[in-house]
């Protein structure tokens, strides 16, 4: 297949209206963000002074600073790594739960699924544009990166295949602009049946069948609502419809916002799209003005080397971006002016990198040392039962490709390893009379002649009673941060 090239002065252009656009949607959905009724906007109200403080925003500029100092493409530790140092704080729903597994010693992808009610939100979703502008046209690539970033706190639910839907819709923006065309696009990089692909179906179904937008609203949100606000799948259809209802930027925006529940992530979801097929022309200045070029960060955001401003931040994810496609892609590069192959959509409609990266086993844990990735397979929940065996999987990947070495496992006392001899020497059956708390297993590869290890969590029952659904964590009471690492 041909080559792609993208200007980098245009690209440079849609990344900065890409981060613009999130600023200002974010900025005018905020203020109505779960209200579950249908909102009348024609412009921001009340009109701002600076953008809102957004976590939409926010959690991508960690990565940011992540990606500078660990390099591209990253890996699964990484993302955990920064999160405790940056992110602790931030006690809400899914990110909460997230931290909470963390603190336990799950690692992703268990740290995002298990005892946490709220895989299906829009917290992933909402942090897809940073894997979009780091491989611009090559929206397979983007979708997998974002399955990275998902398995955080979302790990085999809808958000997830929220934030690769738009991860890849947006990456695909940077050289198509027809909306059904992109949305397709994006369709074809999740699961045809999950609920986030069906939504969206419907919302393009109910466009193209004359549906009002009134009419549009209400049947996604009679169909697909849900008592949690900030639930992924309606908040999806909403996006969609104003995407495709809105005649221009601002009217799409609106149209999204106005249809209720997760308005500023609703908002600076599409405004992001917006800008990157539309550049810094499609944005009216009366809508840009208001936020200035400006960020705001979060107070639950530990500060470090975020960038100050959306010059600094676009600038800083140009030189990203021109060090993954300099190094890891074999489509697309820079150029003095952009250029497509006459094969474009071939090239963006492949999806092997996305559905490699849903068949990854989310019932397990990664860590790494050095250049090897060590991942230990639970084959269920992270916890063992006294007297059942369990069997437990161990496999390495290195640079992105699964290899194969001797491994061992180092189990607590009073554990056992009942495997025959002949057995898969990957695959081990423990079990122990008594289990309880944390316990800690060591796994040791050797690998051409080199030693690797890593160390892994498996929970007691005593430890892993659940928690009841549609609950969140503890709050502290003076901050609001989450118990344990708030800002107090």
């Amino acid at each position: 297949m041909g080559k792609i090239v993208l200007g980098k002065d245009e690209y440079r252009d849609k990344v900065f209206a890409c981060w613009l656009g999130k600023n200002i949607g974010g900025t005018l959905g905020a203020p109505y963000e779960s209200r579950k009724y249908v909102n009348n906007l024609t412009f921001y109200n009340p009109v701002p002074k600076n953008p809102t403080p957004n976590d939409d925003l926010d959690l991508q500029l960690i990565w940011l600073q992540m990606l500078e100092e660990k390099g591209v493409p990253p890996r699964l530790p990484d993302f955990a790594e920064y999160w405790r140092k940056y992110l602790s704080a931030y006690p809400w729903n899914e990110y909460g739960f997230c931290m909470r597994n963390l603190e336990r010693g799950l690692m992703p992808p268990v740290s995002g699924w298990f005892e946490n009610y709220y895989v299906d939100e829009m917290g992933s979703p909402i942090r897809s544009e940073i894997w979009a502008c780091l491989a611009p046209a090559d929206p397979q690539r983007a979708a997998a990166l974002a399955w990275m970033d998902s398995a955080m706190d979302h790990a085999g639910g809808e958000g997830m295949y929220g934030e690769m839907f738009w991860a890849s819709v947006e990456s695909a923006a940077f050289v198509l602009s027809e909306p059904r065309e992109l949305i397709r696009l994006g369709l074809a990089m999740i699961p045809p049946s999950c609920s986030i692909s069906r939504v969206i179906r419907e919302a393009v179904w109910c466009w193209e069948h004359g549906k009002s937008w009134a009419e549009a609203r209400e049947r996604i949100a009679t169909t697909y609502g849900h008592q949690q606000p900030c639930n992924a799948i309606p908040n999806h259809g909403f996006t969609i419809l104003g995407w495709l209802y809105g005649k221009d930027f601002g009217s799409q925006l609106c149209h999204a916002v106005n249809c209720g529940y997760d308005t500023d992530c609703t908002g600076a979801t599409l405004g992001s799209v917006l800008g990157i097929f539309g550049g810094t022309s499609y944005i009216p200045q009366r809508w840009s003005d208001p936020v200035g070029r400006g960020i705001t960060v979060h107070k639950f955001t530990r500060k470090s080397r975020l960038p100050k401003s959306l010059d600094e931040l676009t600038d800083r994810t140009l030189a990203l971006a021109e060090r993954f496609l300099a190094e890891k892609s074999k489509t697309v590069t820079f150029g003095a002016s952009t250029a497509l192959s006459p094969d474009l959509r071939s090239i963006l409609f492949r999806n092997e990198e996305a559905i490699a990266a849903l068949r990854q086993d989310i019932r397990s844990a990664v860590a790494v040392d050095n250049d090897l990735e060590i991942i230990l397979h639970y084959n269920g929940d992270p916890v063992l039962y006294p007297g059942i065996s369990r069997k437990i999987t161990v496999s390495c990947r290195q640079n992105g490709a699964s290899v194969k070495g001797q491994a061992k496992l180092h189990l607590p006392q009073g554990w056992q390893d009942l495997r025959e001899e002949s057995s898969d020497e990957s695959s081990f059956h423990v079990t122990a009379s008594e289990t309880g708390g944390s316990n800690s297993i060591g796994v040791s590869v050797e690998l051409e002649g080199r030693n690797y290890s890593a160390k892994f969590t498996v929970l007691g029952p005593d430890v892993a009673t659940g928690f009841p659904s549609a609950t969140t964590i503890e709050y502290c009471p003076k901050c609001s941060g989450r118990k344990g690492s708030c800002i107090c």
